[in-house]
């Protein structure tokens, strides 16, 4: 049975622990606050603080998944949580001979240039601002690792329990000036594609060492929200700004892989979504 260790058991990362666990894998997750999953051997710990890590020391799976989330906004948060927690964690497993993959759960904020060009995972990074910095700076930190790693760069994460767009849409006149460039990810499909990849990472199969994890429809923020609000008939009445700014994503490399996304673009995925919240 192969041990899976997920640190960051939060919405994401607790959806693919649950599927590892159905899968039959020996799946063990980590969080700050004290939960359950069915199926999992949970432990409480704070990435932030080593201490509280000591007994991941001997977990010794062979497969581990970085996927926390900052508590805030912030270069001190990102730092702390994303770059100084996953040099703590590796840490625990710098004895781990069994270790041979690791998944560090990354943004595709890490592309902070502004272009009409489609980016792929051949463009070089080059954040805007201090969170891509940060998560730059944790991705770098996988280069001394003695075993295979990926980098897995979400974009923008929505489904149930994220509805901010859908909020959004309800208030035309909230609607931000610019029409930018967007890109998005169902968290359904996230979880899939990270369960797809430690699969092919369980069965030795070649896995690259970055994805990016978006649909196939980079859109307009404001083609969103008024495809949103029609199908909720709320009127709009503002003309769509230009477009501009913002970044058109490809998801080529994964589709490669053969994953199949059950949320090809907003449309399908907010259409369940608001499916699921008429009912």
């Amino acid at each position: 049975m192969v041990k899976v260790l997920i640190v960051g058991c939060g919405d994401l990362g607790g959806a693919v622990a649950n599927q590892l666990s159905n899968l039959g894998f020996d799946t063990v997750g980590v969080r700050r606050s004290i939960s359950s999953i069915d199926g999992v051997t949970m432990i409480q710990a704070d990435v932030t603080q080593p201490a509280s890590l000591i007994d991941l020391k001997h977990i010794q799976p062979e497969i581990l998944i970085y996927c926390v989330a900052a508590n805030g906004q912030t270069d001190e948060q990102y730092k702390a949580h994303y770059v100084d927690g996953l040099r703590h964690v590796l840490a625990m497993q710098s004895e781990n001979l069994k270790l041979k993959h690791v998944f560090f759960v990354s943004s595709t904020r890490v592309y902070g240039q502004q272009t009409d060009a489609v980016l792929d995972e051949s463009t070089p990074a080059m954040p805007a601002d201090f969170g891509g910095v940060r998560l730059l700076e944790a991705e770098s930190l996988l280069n001394s690792l003695h075993c295979n790693s990926t980098i897995l760069r979400l974009s923008g994460i929505y489904g149930a329990g994220r509805l901010r767009m859908i909020n959004l849409a309800k208030f035309p006149e909230n609607w931000p000036a610019q029409n930018s460039w967007t890109n998005r990810i169902h968290r359904d499909d996230a979880a899939a594609f990270m369960v797809f990849l430690v699969l092919q990472a369980s069965a030795d199969a070649a896995i690259q060492s970055c994805y990016i994890v978006t649909d196939s429809k980079p859109s307009s923020q404001f083609e969103v929200l008024s495809w949103i609000a029609n199908q909720m008939q709320i009127k709009v009445e503002i003309k769509s700004p230009v477009l501009g700014g913002g970044k058109r994503l490809s998801n080529q490399t994964m589709l490669n892989t053969g994953f199949r996304l059950q949320y090809p673009d907003f449309k399908a995925g907010y259409h369940a979504l608001l499916t699921d919240i008429s009912v």
